[in-house]
């Protein structure tokens, strides 16, 4: 499996903090300031007022594997070669949700519910993919 394949993230001006900070191995969310509650994917308001009043903060990068799927058909061409392979959604200890790949781990080795930590192990064109593993192993 190489990262370098993968498809780009396309950056805009509501993205681009979390994909810098992931770039430096940091996993950022956007927080409410009235309600104080998370949320992703990266917005120019709160979804929860509707106002641009939010802050970044950094994230514990731990959550719950909460639903996985197995791709083996290629939708990406920087992919084929890891077929077939997890796409897991990991709900964050923060609140929101993230769908992402597993690292260290195949699907077989996935459990709905077990604690999951994010890791940064590379990416296209010097993106650094967030990545998530077993907490508490080596990345």
């Amino acid at each position: 499996m190489s990262l370098a394949t993968r498809p780009k993230p396309q950056l805009d001006n509501w993205n681009r903090a979390f994909w810098d900070a992931c770039g430096r191995g940091e996993l950022t969310l956007q927080r409410c300031k009235a309600t104080g509650k998370c949320f992703f994917p990266p917005a120019p308001v709160s979804p929860f007022t509707g106002r641009p009043e939010w802050e970044w903060i950094t994230a514990s990068g731990r959550g719950e594997l909460w639903s996985y799927v197995v791709f083996h058909q290629n939708y990406f061409a920087g992919m084929k070669d890891e077929l077939p392979y997890p796409v897991v959604m990991v709900k964050l200890d923060e609140g929101p949700f993230l769908l992402t790949n597993l690292d260290g781990m195949s699907a077989a080795d996935a459990k709905i519910g077990m604690r999951l930590a994010v890791r940064f192990p590379g990416g296209p064109e010097g993106f650094a993919l967030p990545q998530f593993g077993p907490e508490g192993a080596a990345a």
